[in-house]
């Protein structure tokens, strides 16, 4: 088990890279490709529809066929997407390496998830908020540790740099041993249908779909939101930074402070606050209170998801946790498809801040979803 946790926690900090990667070179992206604010919403609206298949597929296959085969093939495609990154000469070759960016991140995520209660032990709650806490380690070094590489070295080596993480994840994962689970051929038929007929489940995945595209927007145009406010490039990138810093800190305080039984509570209570900063983000004119108020939204940003999957973890059995945790995010990856390709739209007409009124929007259905869900659990 020892070998498995090192598993669990290099796959979180990759996975955690990888969720940050595009805003961490986005502007050097833009700046070579010459891609505009349009075609970077397009970049998001990409991963998130990959999401959907590939999360599906990783479901049943490792629901059927185990959590190893799903991890190797995970690794070795985001191994190929920061190759194909690093190679490419066009938006589109930039496309190609973001639909196997979110290929190999769902794979990945998919496994990772179920993995982090027998690796961490403890409630759901805890297990699933100290994992992600991990995850966001990986999300809060990437864009100083990105930003760093690309000066000492340039993009194309960064990215080729970063590429080796694959191949590690791979070797872990072919030594690790797995816990046993029942044979998930024995529940095939009979799974899905429990999870599509339970209002839990799509209540659930609700949340995911106006929580996610939020979360991407936030990372993705908040070094463009600030430069607008009047910061610097270096001094965004760095608030970026803080960003996933307060997002990665309020997962560990979460995990040690969320009672067992008050899950869905701490999720709207986090969930109308959320709406509370980001109608001020869309407000704000001063540059200080806009980095205050991007800061704010990783602390009130941070537990949710992880404690969206303590309660999806805990309602539904273990062997069906591959299948729930793939129709959780492929709701989900929707709205992460739909809702940044409209913010980009508009932001190349009106400004980044003015097209955060859409993630605001998203943000204020979430609020009432997660009322939804306080009231049938």
């Amino acid at each position: 088990m020892s070998l498995l946790v090192v598993l669990v926690v290099a796959v979180l900090v990759v996975t955690g890279m990888g969720i940050a990667l595009l805003g961490s070179v986005k502007l050097a992206l833009a700046r070579k490709l010459k891609i505009d604010e349009a075609r970077i919403g397009g970049l998001l609206a990409m991963f998130g529809f990959t999401l959907i298949p590939t999360m599906l597929a990783a479901g049943f296959l490792s629901d059927h066929f185990g959590r190893q085969p799903v991890t190797i093939g995970g690794a070795l495609l985001f191994t190929a997407s920061l190759v194909v990154l690093a190679q490419a000469a066009s938006y589109w070759m930039v496309l190609a390496a973001v639909l196997l960016l979110s290929a190999g991140w769902a794979a990945l995520i998919n496994i990772v998830n179920p993995l982090q209660l027998p690796a961490f032990g403890g409630e759901k709650a805890y297990a699933t908020n100290m994992g992600c806490f991990i995850f966001g380690i990986g999300s809060f070094v990437t864009p100083l540790g990105v930003a760093f590489l690309i000066r000492r070295l340039d993009l194309r080596r960064t990215l080729l740099l970063l590429s080796v993480s694959g191949p590690v994840m791979a070797a872990l994962a072919c030594a690790a041993e797995y816990p046993a689970r029942e044979a998930a051929g024995q529940v095939a038929a009979p799974g899905l249908g429990v999870l599509l007929g339970s209002p839990v489940m799509w209540l659930l995945a609700l949340a995911l779909f106006f929580y996610m595209p939020a979360e991407a927007t936030m990372a993705a145009w908040a070094t463009t939101y600030l430069g607008e406010r009047g910061m610097k490039e270096g001094a965004a990138s760095g608030l970026l930074s803080g960003f996933w810093l307060a997002y990665t800190a309020s997962r560990l305080v979460a995990a040690l402070t969320i009672p067992k039984g008050m899950e869905t509570l701490v999720i709207y209570t986090l969930s109308v606050l959320s709406l509370g900063v980001w109608v001020g983000v869309v407000c704000c004119r001063g540059r200080i209170l806009a980095a205050v108020l991007v800061m704010a939204v990783g602390i009130a940003f941070g537990p949710l998801y992880p404690t969206f999957m303590a309660v999806l973890l805990g309602h539904f059995r273990e062997e069906l946790h591959g299948r729930a945790v793939a129709v959780f995010f492929t709701l989900g990856g929707l709205g992460c498809t739909v809702i940044p390709m409209l913010i980009g739209a508009y932001a190349r007409r009106k400004g980044v801040q003015r097209g955060f009124i859409l993630a605001a929007t998203s943000v204020a259905a979430l609020c009432l979803v997660a009322f939804l869900l306080l009231r049938n659990t």
